[in-house]
């Protein structure tokens, strides 16, 4: 009798080990499952939204792992099998993902994958801060590059609540009988989203200051929601290295802006913003542009609400 119960609390045990260990490691969960709604997502924000829209009907994976920065990733062939597989693809668009278009054209034939534009219906603004029309049909015939948008939509909440609606309008599509959850979740989201907006509105209206010096020009979106003017020190893309004419217009600017803090992202090297922080004896704070998680947290459970509330904590101390 004993031994029969160790056959059955062996294999239990071991299957609750491993379970522990995958969670443990941050790493993206990287496997479909049968009996829930497989949905594969480009990266970090699609993935957090994707969750908890779709609860306990939907398994979510993410493309890029824990602690990799996005905007050079791309997906290597275990990857295109998930999603191949999976009934959900969700990516962002606007440019930021640049192996969408050769990804999902070789895709199998018999893949039945439903794919989701996440900025569909978002007005984007050109790389050089400009609005833009987002016009699908012209968009889709020409290759649609980088520098034409600045993709960062997501760092608006008005426009996160835009991305989570069309991912939950797929979800329904894509499984009818979950629909009162998927519209349960998404009214929840909607709402912490609406929050966050009032929180950042009324906190960034009384702030002295409205410059902020960032490491990638990544902050465009949530700049213009708030009245706010972000100051570069690299591009579009995160690996953009500034010249030394570039360097001393943000020198100048911060001199010029009595700005007090660099803000730098943690899945990007801090060399360059502390070097620039010394030379300027200004200090240095994090603002994250929600790309991704470091393991970090990951481990402590961070989400897109937690750290747009450490933004806008870092952002009113900046400000002053």
């Amino acid at each position: 009798m004993q031994w029969r119960n160790k056959k059955v609390v062996l294999p239990v045990l071991l299957a609750f080990l491993t379970m522990i260990m995958l969670a443990g490691c941050g790493k993206s969960q990287a496997t479909l499952m049968n009996g829930k709604v497989n949905v594969v997502a480009s990266f970090y924000p699609l993935y957090d939204f994707t969750k908890k829209i779709g609860g306990d009907r939907v398994n979510v994976i993410n493309l890029v792992p824990t602690g990799v920065e996005p905007h050079d990733w791309t997906p290597k062939s275990r990857d295109m099998q998930n999603l191949s597989k999976a009934q959900m693809f969700v990516y962002l668009g606007a440019g930021f993902e640049g192996w969408v278009n050769d990804t999902l054209g070789s895709l199998p034939k018999d893949s039945k994958v439903a794919v989701v534009e996440g900025s569909k219906g978002v007005e984007l603004l050109a790389s050089s801060g400009e609005d833009h029309d987002h016009d699908h049909d012209a968009k889709n015939k020409e290759a649609h590059n980088e520098s034409q948008y600045d993709p960062h939509v997501w760092l608006s909440p008005v426009n996160a609540k835009k991305i989570a609606l069309n991912i939950k309008d797929q979800l329904v599509k894509t499984d009818p009988a979950g629909q009162s959850d998927y519209e349960a979740n998404y009214e929840k989201f909607a709402a912490q989203l609406d929050q966050l907006d009032a929180k950042y509105k009324e906190a960034l209206a009384k702030t002295p200051k409205k410059d902020i010096v960032v490491t990638h020009q990544s902050f465009a979106y949530l700049a213009k929601q708030y009245g706010l003017t972000q100051k570069a020190i690299m591009g579009l893309s995160p690996d953009s290295e500034p010249t030394s004419k570039d360097l001393k217009e943000i020198n100048e600017f911060i001199r010029t802006n009595g700005i007090q803090y660099i803000f730098f992202e943690e899945l990007v090297s801090d060399r360059l913003a502390k070097t620039l922080a010394k030379d300027a004896k200004v200090e240095t704070l994090v603002l994250s542009p929600i790309e991704g998680l470091t393991d970090a947290q990951a481990k402590a459970g961070a989400d897109y609400i937690s750290l747009m509330e450490s933004n806008l904590n870092n952002l009113i101390k900046a400000l002053q």
